[in-house]
């Protein structure tokens, strides 16, 4: 015991000292990272008072059926409208692209909008964008 107190007290010893906690710190963060990642949660539970539990998060709520959902067939006949044609623009930009072209691909999904030709994109305002070209 008096070699290691000896030890302790001169710089040496406790630099190592210092450097043997930072370890074990990061170490120990690492695990409880890794932990935290993998742990199978069942999601947030959300009641109200006369409601059901809605589940969120789960991979239960994430399993969606479209026979569960009630969706008329405008709706359905408009996504499939919105994600198809050769050309695409933001619906907040001036700008339109090609499908092809790499320019564009920063554009979320929910804000594009598609034409099947250049000329369907010009007549609604928009013009090429130069890195299309």
């Amino acid at each position: 015991m008096e070699k290691i107190k000896q030890f302790m007290e001169n710089d040496k010893g406790k630099d190592i000292l210092v450097i043997i906690i930072i370890i074990l710190v990061g170490l120990g963060s690492f695990e409880l990272g890794r932990l935290s990642k993998n742990s199978p949660n069942g999601g947030l539970k959300i009641e109200y008072e006369g409601q059901e539990a809605n589940v969120v998060g789960s991979l239960e709520a994430k399993n969606i059926n479209l026979s569960d959902l009630s969706l008329n067939s405008n709706t359905l006949q408009k996504s499939e409208k919105s994600t198809s044609g050769n050309f695409f623009a933001s619906n907040r930009g001036s700008k339109y692209y090609s499908v092809s072209c790499s320019a564009g691909k920063t554009i979320k999904q929910e804000n594009r909008v598609y034409f099947m030709t250049s000329l369907e994109a010009e007549k609604a305002g928009y013009e090429l964008s130069g890195s299309c070209k």
